[in-house]
């Protein structure tokens, strides 16, 4: 067993799929965003108005270096942008969350806590940038990936399913 890193774009999932992973395998999980906000002691939100989105990457980075260094057999949700760190193959296998921007903007607005979602996300305050952003995304997260798998329509436990069966394969 080793390392399963969750990429995606913003809101399309990484967090319910990871906690459906856990349920049905040994692995532990993490969540790339929520060590950053424990070590500022303050939400990524606040960390990119008061210090910008260069400052918050930086984090990313220093992340990066300490999963690689010190973890193991874990699950790792990531936020959007962390896909850009050079020693990400060296933390584990690329799992890529696909899905079509609408489709992603559709869920978030569906879900029962949207506007909190919608919230958290500083990138998504602007729609017509957030799809500039997706469209500049989509092709890179698809050249790191190792696996892929498209979550549109599906239920966050068919997805982690899908993950666990084609890691396996590996």
């Amino acid at each position: 067993m080793k390392n399963i890193v969750l990429i995606g774009f913003m809101g399309v999932g990484k967090g319910s799929v990871a906690r459906e992973i856990i349920k049905h395998s040994d692995y532990i999980a993490l969540d790339t965003d929520d060590l950053i906000e424990s070590m500022e002691n303050r939400k990524v939100k606040t960390i990119f108005e008061a210090r910008g989105e260069a400052y918050f990457r930086k984090l990313e980075k220093k992340v990066s270096h300490w999963l690689q260094k010190s973890v193991q057999d874990t699950l790792i949700s990531t936020g959007g942008g962390f896909y850009k760190q050079k020693n990400l193959k060296k933390i584990g296998t690329i799992v890529l969350l696909d899905s079509p921007f609408d489709a992603i903007i559709k869920r978030i607005k569906e879900h029962p806590n949207a506007a909190k979602k919608i919230k958290k996300r500083p990138l998504l305050k602007d729609l017509k940038k957030a799809r500039e952003l997706y469209d500049t995304r989509r092709p890179e997260y698809l050249k790191v990936a190792d696996i892929i798998v498209d979550v549109t329509n599906k239920s966050a436990q068919e997805c982690a399913k899908e993950v666990l069966k084609k890691v396996k394969r590996l």
